[in-house]
């Protein structure tokens, strides 16, 4: 079973369109959680254009009351980003390699140029109990790299997958991800998703073996507005939780 991890920043950027603590972010939060999301998600980015620091906060203390829900925090592991981590001790921590005014996330971690800082992030998060994880590009024999940083799992960037989902290009692209995913594995490196992926290709890249987590967000606000919190939630969970597509991993 794969873990559904609902990334909220959607929430907060409309929250914080009008000025007002409407809707409130943690009341949201709960409504998924009484659906039966076990994961919740947050990117706080230095500006605060959706995730402010105190929503951090309110949400780490509001899921201290269910220990079988992740809350997972992502963000370039600057010395503030690290503070506000080691405050809210979080299950995961999602390192990004994003620069501080980037709109959103489109790359993953160069590990080898990378290695100083990134080991020590990652003996940081060891040495608070946070479980570490790198936001990572679908290249299998870079995944080595990730080893030697000692980060116990990698979260697959799927732009590439989701751009040439349902194409004759997608073919070897869904290769690439999958043999991404073996050689992790192999190493004892947990593999997350996230980023990209939808109702219409989530079944699909989940013929993928071992995927541990998928964090999900725009598009599942969008398809929200569609179609309703409930529906959308149920039909993810019911992805996730093993309904697969008739199509054949390879």
């Amino acid at each position: 079973m794969t873990i559904l991890s609902v990334n909220v920043n959607k929430i907060a950027l409309l929250r914080n369109s009008r000025g007002r603590d409407f809707p409130k972010l943690v009341n949201f939060v709960e409504r998924l959680v009484n659906l039966g999301v076990k994961g919740i998600t947050v990117h706080p980015r230095p500006d605060e254009r959706h995730i402010t620091r105190q929503d951090v906060t309110d949400i780490s203390d509001f899921l201290r009351l269910y220990s079988d829900v992740e809350f997972n925090i992502e963000g370039y592991p600057s010395e503030e980003f690290m503070a506000l981590v080691s405050q809210a001790s979080p299950a995961q921590c999602t390192l990004v390699p994003d620069d501080p005014g980037q709109l959103t996330s489109d790359h993953g971690w160069d590990v080898a140029g990378n290695e100083e800082l990134l080991k020590d992030r990652v003996k940081r998060l060891r040495d608070l109990g946070v479980r570490s994880s790198l936001f990572f590009d679908p290249v299998p024999e870079r995944v080595a790299e990730v080893q030697s940083v000692g980060a116990d799992r990698i979260e697959l960037y799927t732009e590439d997958y989701a751009s040439h989902f349902g194409l004759e290009s997608e073919h070897p692209i869904f290769a690439q991800y999958a043999d991404t995913v073996a050689a992790a594995t192999s190493l004892g490196i947990g593999v997350n998703a996230g980023h990209d992926l939808d109702l219409d290709n989530l079944r699909r890249f989940l013929d993928i073996p071992d995927i541990l987590e998928v964090s999900i967000g725009h598009a599942l606000i969008v398809e929200c507005l569609l179609q309703g919190l409930e529906p959308v939630i149920g039909q993810y969970l019911a992805i996730t939780a093993g309904e697969r597509s008739e199509s054949h991993y390879y």
